[in-house]
């Protein structure tokens, strides 16, 4: 039997508000819960059968639902809105699989633990957040830090998304590319060019004569081939982090996408310590708190460095200046909000500069891969069409 409070998996069989018959599988402390939450859904809960714990999957925290939680804590609480009753209405505008997790916050939260402690213990929200929102309980302004924190996670959402698309569109050309290219090479470029080369009188070219080869060998081995594509799978998701990291590496030494990257890195601290500063977190702690959420190694390098240094009592706007990694107007803008003692407001400006300036690399670095994608794919498909189209064209020549 599952401890209790630690959601369990259930396969499910429930009634649809017309009538119909839905199947499902989600996590939850008890049947009882369950179908409290499928009720949510206009659902009527019929039957469950238990899974096995191990296909436990654990509940991730989305940036999307970071957005959702934040901004209705942020509206409830500033209008007076007791925490417990905030958190009933929260758990029903997050995503299925977070909703028995801020149910759960919510009987820690009446239970007496404060909302920070409630926020460790379910385990979904990062360092960050959560000590975001201790420092906000100790200021007594937690709508204003949920605020902050939603319009952090908003605009991270966004960088995700940018990003997201400067990867995708060469990916999907490149990725249709191959499959037409494959589609080609086993299963048209070796029937034409077998009837071909049966034909008296008629030589293929050697190019022609090599892809024939190796379409057969692929129609003939096709199911090794398939295993050891599986094997390949299997080892690059073992090593997935090596793998990623090795890509990571490669893609910072690329110049326009090396620098998207920093400036991604770049907006997500600012965004961090804007939301770190606000919320009252001393200069030390917070960096000490952002500092694990900058993945660049150069700037997290230095970031780390000048923390150490702030520590041991150096003066920070000469650190700042170390911090070679960042622009130089961003190093100035900063060490002048350091004299004037208003930190947190050019850390929240630098994030939004940082993000228009993302939008506008990632806008130019598109424009720049759709030809570019576009040329990669011709390539890729033109030497199977070129092995077929030289023999047709040289075939009257050859017979004669």
């Amino acid at each position: 039997m599952s401890r209790v409070g630690t959601p369990s998996p259930f396969f499910y069989l429930a009634a649809t508000a017309k009538g119909g018959r839905t199947l499902g599988v989600r996590q939850a402390r008890s049947e009882r819960a369950l179908a409290d939450h499928l009720r949510k859904d206009r659902l009527v809960l019929l039957k469950t059968w238990r899974l096995p714990g191990f296909l436990a999957s654990e509940p991730r925290l989305t940036l999307k639902d970071q957005v959702e939680l934040n901004s209705q804590l942020s509206m409830l609480l500033s209008r007076g809105v007791p925490l417990v009753e905030a958190l009933e209405v929260t758990a029903t505008v997050v995503s299925p699989p977070m909703q028995p997790v801020i149910d759960r916050m919510r009987e820690l939260v009446s239970g007496g633990l404060s909302f920070a402690d409630s926020c460790r213990k379910v385990g979904v929200f990062d360092e960050i957040t959560a000590a975001v929102y201790q420092a906000a309980e100790r200021t007594g302004d937690l709508a204003g830090s949920a605020a902050q924190l939603a319009e952090t996670a908003r605009r991270q959402h966004a960088i995700q998304g940018k990003a997201g698309t400067v990867m995708l569109y060469p990916l999907v050309v490149l990725t249709i590319a191959i499959m037409a290219a494959l589609v080609l090479l086993i299963a048209v470029v070796p029937r034409i060019g077998n009837a071909l080369g049966s034909m008296p009188g008629v030589t293929l070219p050697w190019f022609t004569s090599v892809l024939v080869d190796v379409g057969n060998f692929i129609r003939a081995e096709w199911m090794p081939l398939l295993v050891g594509m599986g094997l390949l799978v299997v080892a690059l998701v073992v090593a997935r982090r090596h793998v990623v990291a090795a890509l990571g590496r490669f893609a910072r030494r690329l110049p326009a996408i090396g620098h998207i990257i920093l400036v991604q890195e770049s907006a997500r601290f600012f965004s961090v310590m804007a939301a770190l500063t606000r919320a009252g977190v001393p200069l030390a702690d917070a960096l000490g708190v952002s500092v694990q959420a900058v993945r660049h190694p150069a700037l997290h390098e230095q970031l780390k460095k000048l923390r150490t240094k702030l520590i041991e009592g150096g003066v920070l706007h000469a650190l700042i200046d170390r911090v070679t990694v960042l622009p130089l107007a961003s190093r100035r803008l900063l060490m002048a909000a350091e004299r004037a003692g208003d930190l947190d407001s050019a850390f929240e400006g630098l994030a939004r500069d940082m993000a228009d300036e993302l939008d506008r690399r990632t806008g130019r670095l598109l424009a720049i891969l759709e030809p570019v994608a576009i040329v990669a794919m011709f390539l890729i498909i033109a030497p199977m069409v070129l092995a077929l189209m030289i023999p047709l064209l040289t075939i009257s020549n050859q017979i004669m």
